[in-house]
């Protein structure tokens, strides 16, 4: 028995391999995760996706896959919500566009973005910049994370941070939370509990 790699549509195969491993197991690539990288797919590959990985009729992955311009954008949720509910189920698919809508719509719940908990005790006096992108798992060690710092691409509370120097207080928290946003897509808080 044979079966069609899933490719991109110039041809390359879509894995681990080309940037980077979508993985089902929600410990690898968490929900949030998984629906952000079918939501992020190439127009190009839209109508493929909904074709090979949902249970859509035909008729509904051609109207999809031919929307005019922005408008590819609504195929894209679709995707990702179809794709997210079958590997995850539709509470979670639910959850990820919750949590898509309001970091990029401006509406949802932030409540659904991806967390992590931090006690007052582990807080203590304050926490360093790279010692809280080690602990949420923005970065995968210290030297990853002053790269990241240095190379401009660190948002704490939507304000760049330029210094691997910054302390983490409390004061940083608004309503026992902050926003850290690595790159252009990765959000993540950090709730004090």
């Amino acid at each position: 028995m044979t079966f069609t790699l899933l490719t991109t549509s110039d041809g390359k195969k879509m894995g681990k391999t080309q940037a980077g491993a979508v993985w089902l197991d929600p410990d690898k690539t968490s929900p949030y995760d998984f629906y952000q990288y079918w939501r992020n797919v190439d127009d190009a590959d839209v109508e493929k996706c909904l074709a090979l990985l949902t249970f859509l009729p035909m008729d509904e992955v051609r109207r999809l896959g031919a929307l005019p311009g922005n408008k590819i954008n609504e195929a894209k949720k679709v995707l990702a919500f179809e794709v997210t509910k079958l590997v995850h189920g539709e509470e979670e698919a639910k959850k990820a566009g919750d949590a898509a809508e309001a970091l990029f719509g401006g509406g949802g719940n932030l409540d659904m973005v991806p967390a992590t908990e931090i006690s007052k005790e582990q807080l203590g006096a304050g926490m360093n910049i790279i010692d809280m992108l080690v602990f949420t798992g923005l970065a995968p060690s210290k030297g990853e994370g002053r790269r990241l710092i240095n190379q401009g691409g660190l948002l704490l509370n939507d304000e760049k941070v330029d210094s691997i120097e910054l302390t983490i207080t409390l004061d940083d928290f608004k309503e026992a939370a902050l926003m850290l946003k690595k790159g252009k897509k990765t959000y993540h808080r950090v709730v004090v509990k």
